[in-house]
């Protein structure tokens, strides 16, 4: 079944149709969900949440002939989860205001160069993922939204609505952060 029919299904009220969506796009949506959230729960709530809201949107989309489906099923459950954490708000913005420590030592946080500790080719997608729920929301958001979903920084900043300084302030942050918690996840697997 073509994208255009299984949405024209959709837009009927057709269970059969709303089940192959979800078959479908769960795994690839619980993955991102994983992503952006800070614990399994969380992200199975943004995950039930996001998908039936992409749901109802498809059934009110008007303009399906030109629609690429996999583009907007990733692209309007990426705005979902933004939403989500956005609405739990004591979570996303206190936590928003919490600067990266610096340490003593001279250490360089760059994600993109040779480290003697981490290989970063070769890290666990499970020692991955846990580092990066541990960031604090606002960096998390930026991280994926830059550096996994390709978005670029006025593109994030516009789903953000945040300004283009904020943005790049929270990704180095995020980049910090993730490096730190990554080799403590590997310091820890190695002792």
């Amino acid at each position: 079944m073509s994208s255009i029919e299984l949405i024209m299904l959709l837009q009927r009220g057709d269970q059969a149709a709303k089940r192959q969506l979800f078959d479908s796009y769960y795994g690839k949506l619980a993955a991102i969900a994983q992503r952006y959230a800070k614990d399994q729960a969380q992200a199975e709530e943004m995950l039930n949440i996001g998908l039936s809201s992409c749901m109802y949107k498809l059934e009110r989309h008007r303009h399906i002939q030109d629609l690429n489906l996999d583009a907007y099923m990733k692209t309007e459950f990426i705005t979902d989860c933004i939403a989500f954490i956005k609405s739990i708000r004591s979570e996303y913005y206190v936590s928003s205001t919490v600067n990266a420590s610096r340490e003593t030592s001279a250490k360089n946080y760059n994600l993109f160069e040779t480290h003697d500790l981490v290989d970063f080719h070769h890290i666990d997608n499970a020692v991955l993922i846990k580092s990066l729920q541990q960031i604090v929301p606002s960096q998390r958001l930026i991280f994926n939204l830059h550096v996994v979903d390709g978005f670029s920084l006025p593109e994030a900043s516009a789903m953000l609505e945040s300004s283009e300084e904020t943005v790049k302030s929270n990704l180095e942050k995020a980049r910090f952060n993730l490096q730190k918690n990554i080799e403590a996840s590997v310091k820890n697997i190695k002792v």
